[in-house]
């Protein structure tokens, strides 16, 4: 083989090497510094499309709508249900989270909705998930359990807005 060949072998396999390197690198600094939350400001909030269930319908399209199928019926939203869990002490103070239609995970691990940084947290800890009746929080089996209005639980408790939850070193409030 010629020169040039030796020559582009070797930077090829350098480049591999350096790519190799950078993903190793970034591994190791996920795995150090965890998963990044992101916070949205109100103005991001705001700035965000509308949802489909809000858009209005056009005048023409009013008339027209009649032979559509009419929007899924939504359960009424009762006064006292959360609608976001706020971090009130901790090394995470200050950090909200919106409920969905879906449950919240609060834990150590990577896969939690919530990934709490204290060291008396479990790494699957607790979820606070909706049922037909409300909002509950239920411990998953954590070692130094999770309590609700001072109270520590063990199965799934009915919890509402102003509800104070204590996983190991963090405080966190549903908010309505």
């Amino acid at each position: 083989m010629s020169e040039l060949t030796y020559t582009i072998i070797r930077l090829g396999l350098l480049a591999l090497l350096w790519v190799f390197v950078l993903s190793l690198a970034a591994v190791l600094r996920r795995d150090i510094y965890g998963t990044r939350i992101s916070r949205r400001s109100r103005r991001d909030r705001r700035s965000s499309p509308p949802s489909p269930a809000r858009t209005p319908v056009p005048a023409g399209a009013a008339a027209a709508g009649a032979a559509a199928a009419p929007p899924p019926a939504r359960a009424p939203r009762r006064r006292r249900d959360p609608v976001s869990l706020v971090v009130t002490d901790g090394q995470m103070a200050g950090t909200s989270l919106p409920f969905g239609r879906q449950g919240v995970l609060i834990g150590r691990a990577p896969e939690c909705t919530l990934v709490l940084d204290d060291e008396f947290a479990s790494g699957r800890h607790a979820r606070i998930f909706p049922r037909a009746e409300g909002w509950f929080v239920e411990d998953l089996g954590s070692r130094n359990g999770t309590t609700v209005g001072g109270v520590k639980i063990t199965g799934a408790v009915p919890v509402e807005s102003g509800t104070v939850i204590r996983i190991g070193r963090t405080t966190l409030e549903l908010r309505g």
